[in-house]
Order: C-alpha cells, then sequence, then structure tokens
C-alpha cells in the first residue's frame, strides 16, 4: 500500500516522503511501540478483512487507506512516540529494508500479521477481567481509577451500539440511491409510451429521481467515511485502552507479589541471622537482588500509571473534537441531502400539477 506521510519534525528527511508499506509492516509498528511504550494509548489498527470478496473492492481499500493514515499521523503527532526509532523506521527505509527489520525480529516480533491479530484478539477476550479485578486476589484500590474502568467499559458500549446505527444509516441510503434509480429508469419508460405532456413530467420524474439516487449514494459514501468509520476507530481506541489498562493490571500484580516476597525473605534473612546460619551471605544477596527488583517493578507501574493520567487527558480531548466534528459532518450532509432532495421534487410540482389540471 502506498502511503504519503507529511512531517515537519526535524529529525524527518524532508517535509514528504512516499513509503510502500504492506499491512505486516503497520501490525510490526504496532506491536513494537505496545511493547516498549507502557502506560501509552497506543493508536488502533483497522481490523484486517477476512471476507476475500470485499478486500479489493474500491470502498474497502479507500477506508482502509484512511484508517493506517490516522494510525500513522496519531503516532507522528504523540510527543513521546514521534521520537520512536521504529517510527522513523517505518517512515524511511525501503521495502526490503523494511521486510529484513521485521524478519531479524525474534520472540513475539517474529510472529506473522494472522498471529498478531489473534494475540490482539485473544488479549482483548482477557481484557475485561483483568481490568475488572476479576482475577483475584490481587488488584488495586482506587475510586478513582475504578471509576475510570467503568467509564471505558460504558463508553466501549456506547460508541459500539452508535456506530452500528451509523453503518445501518449508510445502508439505508444506500438502499434508496438504488431503490430511487430503479424508479427512476422505470418512470422514464413508461413516460415514453406517454409521448404527451403526462410523458414529458414522467421522463423528468424520472431524471430527477436517477439524480436524487446518484446524490443519496454520494451521501451514503461521506457518511460511511466522516461518521461511521470515525466511530469504529473510536471503538477500536477503546480497546487500546484497555490493553493498556490490562497491563498496568499486570504490573501492579507484578510488583505486589514481589514486595510481599520480599518481607517473607526479610524475614527469613532476620531468622538465619539469629541462629548465625552459614545461609545467611546467600540469602542476603538473594534479598538484595529481589528487593532491586521489587523497586524497578514498582517504578514501572508508578510510571504506567502516570502515563496512563496523561494519556486519558490526551484522549478525551481529541476525541471531544474528533467526535465533535464527525456529528458536524453527519448534520451537514443530512441538512444538504434534505434541501436538495425538497428541491428537486418541488420543482416537478407545477409540471405533475398542470398534468392534473389538464386530465380534468
Amino acid at each position: 500500500m502506498a502511503m504519503i506521510a507529511t512531517t515537519n519534525l526535524p529529525e524527518y528527511q524532508g517535509p514528504e516522503k512516499i513509503v510502500i508499506r504492506r499491512y505486516s509492516d503497520f501490525i510490526w509498528l504496532h506491536d513494537r511501540l505496545f511493547e516498549k511504550y507502557k502506560g501509552i494509548f497506543i493508536p488502533p489498527l483497522p481490523e484486517k478483512n477476512a471476507v476475500e470478496k470485499f478486500r479489493f473492492s474500491a470502498e474497502f481499500i479507500e477506508m482502509r487507506r484512511q484508517a493506517l493514515d490516522i494510525f500513522v499521523n496519531r503516532i507522528a503527532l504523540h510527543p513521546q512516540l514521534q521520537q520512536s526509532e521504529d517510527l522513523k523506521t517505518f517512515l524511511q527505509v525501503d521495502e526490503e529494508t523494511m521486510e529484513r527489520a521485521r524478519s531479524q525480529e525474534t520472540g513475539i516480533f517474529k510472529k506473522k500479521p494472522a498471529d498478531f491479530m489473534q494475540i490482539f484478539k485473544d488479549v482483548q477476550s482477557k481484557v475485561s477481567d483483568a481490568v475488572l479485578g476479576k482475577e483475584k486476589p490481587v488488584e488495586e484500590s482506587n475510586p478513582e481509577y475504578e471509576k475510570l474502568k467503568n467509564y471505558i467499559f460504558e463508553l466501549e458500549e456506547d460508541l459500539a451500539e452508535a456506530q452500528k446505527h451509523a453503518f445501518r444509516l449508510v445502508k439505508r441510503h444506500k438502499e434508496l440511491g438504488q431503490s430511487l434509480s430503479d424508479f427512476g429508469k422505470a418512470i422514464k419508460l413508461l413516460g415514453a409510451c406517454e409521448g404527451n405532456s403526462l410523458g414529458k413530467a414522467f421522463s423528468e420524474l424520472g431524471s430527477k429521481s436517477e439524480m436524487l439516487s446518484i446524490k443519496l449514494q454520494k451521501e451514503a459514501h461521506n457518511l460511511l467515511m466522516k461518521f461511521a468509520e470515525p466511530l469504529k476507530d473510536y471503538v477500536r481506541a477503546v480497546q487500546s485502552i484497555k490493553a493498556t489498562m490490562a497491563e498496568r493490571a499486570t504490573a501492579f500484580k507484578h510488583q505486589y507479589e514481589l514486595a510481599e516476597t520480599i518481607k517473607l525473605k526479610e524475614i527469613n534473612l532476620d531468622k538465619l541471622m539469629l541462629i548465625r546460619s552459614d545461609k545467611v551471605g546467600e540469602a542476603e544477596i538473594e534479598y538484595r537482588e529481589l528487593k532491586v527488583e521489587g523497586e524497578e517493578a514498582t517504578k514501572k507501574y508508578e510510571m504506567i500509571v502516570q502515563l496512563m493520567n496523561e494519556e486519558i487527558v490526551r484522549f478525551q480531548e481529541q476525541k471531544t473534537w474528533d467526535v465533535g466534528v464527525a456529528f458536524h459532518e453527519l448534520a451537514k450532509g443530512q441538512a444538504q441531502l434534505a434541501n436538495e432532495i425538497a428541491d428537486a421534487w418541488r420543482s416537478l410540482l407545477p409540471k405533475l400539477e398542470a398534468c392534473s389540471s389538464a386530465q380534468t
């Protein structure tokens, strides 16, 4: 897929660069960022379409391109993610170097794109339990964080419901457009049979119907790209937040369990020192190493918390803007369509009324 990325950041070679990237390259970038930037909401990727007959349709390709552009642009605008060496690699290297970068990965990074998507689905299936604290007994006890978790889950449900009906609205516009097109053709044929003023009126009615059909199809496309897809993108964004919450739950559990283990090791060390055991030296080394590990785990958890607090503010501000724009586009498109439909039908009334009067 060809992608044009524009940036004025001094780290990049020139203000505009065109790179050819496969979907697996985007997954590579997403996964690298997710592993390296714990606590940051990594922008979501669009799903890989499993329905073969839609994979190469013009509409699907445009939706995929728009979603991938948004993915890269959000990363490039993020104050931390824009500094990523992986982003620089993604935006600057040629196809051969990009493929080599993917093939040299080990461990989780070496999996195929299909494996990544399955991993993501598996994580999502477990996120609810982890985030809602169903994995007993270790969980955070923070009222504000509980409120945030409940908000995120409710937001996901509400967005999913809204985007479902948005796609239904797109479908209805397409169906009505097709019906008007079929109706227009039929009425024009009927008008051709008449050959008088009534025939001309029918012919014009058919032409108007076909014209309105085109406008409805155009508005259906606008609804899809500027309203339904943005809502769907935010459903994916919320799922990314939930994945970060799951990482936070894992970090909290890890540092908590280490702290408990350190307490036990400290008690054991005190006992060994009291009895002057020859195992004191070994126990002291193990205790110090474990304490260092515990401090690092605590720092990691606290950093995730700090970053998440910053990220949720950034997310809310961006969501308010993006969703506001989406609903503005909806209202503007519907108002314009309604006016055009009303004008079209209104322009036919004099001729149809004249035909009706002539018959009486």
